[in-house]
């Protein structure tokens, strides 16, 4: 587990505690055409402003990921890049509070299309997620919950990635009765495994596991087909899909692969480039007539 020096330790405590004194500074999000339900945010945490650039451009589904590092979970991708003030509660789950309290209950203006928010764990999955979820339990007014099965949709959905291991946790939890603040993001490997979508409501799995195809020329007929049927079993069993190492140069290529992806019914398109994303699937929907 990585460590903070005590001097960092105090320099998170010290972020924290002007950031409740100031207020939280939320930038203005502009939803002038709505939300896009398949967009979603790689790496959302790279981009300038974490979480309302995404929300700028319309993205109903953002990513962090997380590490624990001496009770704090830090955003970053990487290890080496860990920052004290960069949390998850700073970048995300303050600033999202905030939004749903200003709309009235939703993230965005005059709709009640939920968030996605997933989250990715780096660090060891059972003791991030159980400090992980001690941390949710603060934001509950605003998140999707789970209890023996039930689904009751909040502004916000939380859906735990990356480390396999915190699924341990996550199942004693419903195992317990207790409330569930948080969903699993499962694999392909998941599909037809009796799990309900009321703990694995998500599939994502690696595009380039499955599929050889990069854009270029036709989408071969066979992979074409096995696409279809991996969308159909999730969506009969109540699961959404997302692959992610898809094609995210701009170009035909990914406008081929996206397009595919569509075609079939994939619920989330992965990239790091807002504005391209925005712009194909504003121009999509425009071709169908929304």
């Amino acid at each position: 587990m990585a460590h903070l020096s005590r001097r960092h330790t105090m320099s998170a405590v010290g972020v924290a505690a002007a950031a409740l004194v100031g207020g939280l500074a939320t930038p203005a999000v502009a939803h002038r055409r709505g939300p896009l339900k398949r967009a979603h945010a790689h790496n959302d945490y790279e981009h300038e402003h974490p979480l309302f650039d995404a929300l700028s451009h319309g993205f109903a589904s953002v990513e962090a990921d997380i590490w624990l590092v001496d009770g704090h979970l830090l955003v970053a991708h990487d290890e080496v890049d860990l920052d004290p003030s960069r949390t998850l509660e700073s970048l995300y789950l303050d600033p999202l509070f905030e939004l749903v309290r200003r709309n009235h209950g939703s993230v965005f203006r005059g709709g009640r299309l939920p968030l996605q928010l997933l989250i990715d764990i780096k660090s060891a999955g059972d003791p991030t997620y159980r400090e992980l979820a001690r941390h949710l339990r603060r934001y509950r007014p605003m998140l999707t919950e789970a209890t023996r099965g039930r689904v009751s949709t909040g502004a916000v959905t939380a859906v735990i990635s990356g480390d396999r291991a915190a699924r341990v946790p996550m199942e004693e939890e419903i195992a317990s009765g207790a409330v569930s603040l948080a969903f699993y993001d499962g694999r392909l490997a998941d599909l037809g495994s009796g799990a309900p979508a009321s703990f694995i409501p998500l599939i994502s799995d690696n595009w380039t596991s499955s599929f050889t195809w990069r854009g270029e020329g036709e989408f071969p007929a066979e992979e074409r087909e096995l696409l279809r049927d991996l969308v159909g079993r999730a969506h009969a069993a109540g699961q959404r899909v997302r692959f992610w190492e898809t094609v995210d140069v701009a170009g035909p290529a990914r406008d081929a692969v996206w397009g595919e992806l569509l075609a079939a019914g994939v619920d989330h398109l992965n990239t790091d480039d807002l504005a391209g994303l925005e712009d194909f699937l504003r121009a999509h929907d425009r071709g169908r007539g929304r």
